[in-house]
């Protein structure tokens, strides 16, 4: 499963193409140059229980650690992971 990802420089996404169709997209919102507010998280029927939206938000945890950013998880599905694996809290 293939990640990609988008960014304007004020919204962005972490999203997964099935048949050149966006199957899975995780979305954010800069707040200022250091964070990003993660705002929402939708799979399609088609990638639901492959952990595409987990796979999405590690790719996030992968892009804040190397930009040096923190990450808000607003989204109650990014924010339920943070809870349950606490060695990805270190970009909260």
């Amino acid at each position: 499963m293939e990640i990609h990802q988008e960014d304007n420089g004020k919204k962005g996404k972490f999203f997964i193409l099935d048949n050149d169709t966006q199957a899975a997209a995780m979305t954010y919102t800069w707040a200022g140059t250091d964070r990003i507010i993660i705002d929402h998280t939708e799979v399609s029927d088609v990638l639901r229980g492959k952990s595409a939206g987990k796979q999405m938000l590690m790719k996030a945890v992968a892009f804040s650690r190397e930009k040096g950013i923190k990450i808000i998880p607003l989204c109650p599905f990014a924010n339920s992971v943070f809870q349950k694996v606490p060695d990805i809290r270190d970009v909260l």
